[in-house]
């Protein structure tokens, strides 16, 4: 029996593997950070014995409550991933799993490594539609890369998408990805619709450092990139001001943020409200926005979400607010679950890759919508 991490993203410590019965684990906290709540490793066992794990001192990770009704994902090929049963019990996640194969993947969510971000970069600067830039380096030394589809002409609105902020949650590079496909899609009518109306800069993960890392909220250095908007810095956090610097040479007419929620099992948004800046014109945007989405797919829901900020209370180190505020416009945070959408439940996939690519075309719906008000 052997259990490693040595991959990209892995993060695991093995506090003791006496048996296949008593397997006991530890999350790494991110480096310079007190944040632990992303794992992802790979087991090594006897075919047809049945493997028991405990994740201890989840009492102390970044989320307790995202535990609660969490279940595990696993892959024996590391394309199809399937949920185990899980239970905690405020401190001790354990599950089990009988080995079809001798070598399987346990993730806290369906991981999106950093070869397949290349790989959607370069497929997508293929398309005739999409121009590749680099913005920087990151303190590792990997790229920061945007995507620019559709025609640049002075009249059309800019669109601004970023993911994966926070790299655990990497249900956001997945819709990324599906939003990315359905605009090169040269066949799909709305996408066209889209193209010739606006432009749009997509930059899929904004923290290759901490994505490689196995890192949950941090970059390479332990900064919570999601509150660098208001002053980032070179030092700590070139990625927001590589970003920052590239929206001020285009401007903003939207921007979306896309994100996981360890805890709330529903797909929601956060908005703007509590900027200085707030509007009536923002807001009916939002609500443009909201309900064009409520009708394009029942996987979104306006019920249960965050607290709204009061009046001229908005945290604007947080990337939407500070847009928003920069620019006088629509900025929404997109979240995802980490669990399942409660309002239509799967319990073998739960909340999946697949499923955030859906939603990333779906969410194409309502940016058309508010595209069209702002013409």
């Amino acid at each position: 029996m052997h259990i490693s991490s040595q991959f990209d993203s892995g993060n695991i410590n093995v506090v003791r593997a006496n048996s296949p019965e008593d397997i006991l684990l530890t999350i790494p906290k991110d480096n310079q950070s007190d944040f632990a709540q992303w794992f992802h490793f790979r087991l090594m066992g006897e075919t047809f014995v049945t493997h028991t794990m405990t994740i201890t001192d989840l009492a102390k990770s970044a989320y307790p409550e995202g535990w609660k009704d969490y279940n595990v994902l696993a892959s024996y090929d590391r394309e199809t991933w399937f949920r185990v049963p899980s239970t905690f019990d405020g401190d001790n996640l354990t599950f089990s799993l009988t080995l079809e194969q001798p070598s399987v993947f346990f993730a806290y969510f369906i991981p999106y490594s950093y070869e397949r971000h290349l790989d959607l970069i370069h497929h997508a600067q293929t398309s005739l539609f999409c121009e590749h830039r680099f913005l920087g380096l990151t303190l590792d030394g990997r790229d920061m890369s945007m995507l620019v589809i559709g025609e640049q002409t002075p009249e059309k609105k800019k669109v601004w998408i970023t993911a994966r902020q926070h790299p655990g949650e990497t249900m956001a590079e997945w819709c990324a990805q599906g939003i990315i496909y359905r605009l090169l899609d040269e066949q799909d009518g709305l996408a066209r619709q889209l193209l010739d109306n606006a432009v749009f800069y997509i930059v899929p993960n904004m923290n290759p450092d901490g994505s490689a890392r196995g890192h949950l909220r941090t970059n390479a250095v332990g900064t919570n990139l999601n509150r660098e908007w208001a002053s980032p810095t070179a030092q700590k956090s070139p990625e927001v001001l590589y970003v920052l610097d590239a929206m001020a040479d285009t401007g903003v007419d939207m921007y979306l943020d896309l994100h996981g929620d360890e805890a709330l099992p529903y797909n929601f948004v956060a908005g703007t409200e509590g900027n200085p800046g707030y509007t009536a014109d923002i807001e009916a945007l939002e609500n443009t926005f909201k309900q064009t989405l409520l009708t394009a797919t029942p996987e979104f829901q306006d019920e249960f979400g965050y607290e709204k900020d009061a009046p001229g209370k908005a945290n604007l180190t947080v990337a939407s607010n500070a847009v928003g505020e920069k620019f006088s416009c629509m900025a929404y945070t997109v979240e995802m679950p980490f669990k399942d959408n409660a309002n239509i439940p799967d319990n073998v996939n739960g909340w999946s890759a697949q499923r955030s690519q859906q939603l990333g075309e779906d969410l194409l719906i309502a940016v058309n919508a508010v595209v069209n008000k702002l013409k």
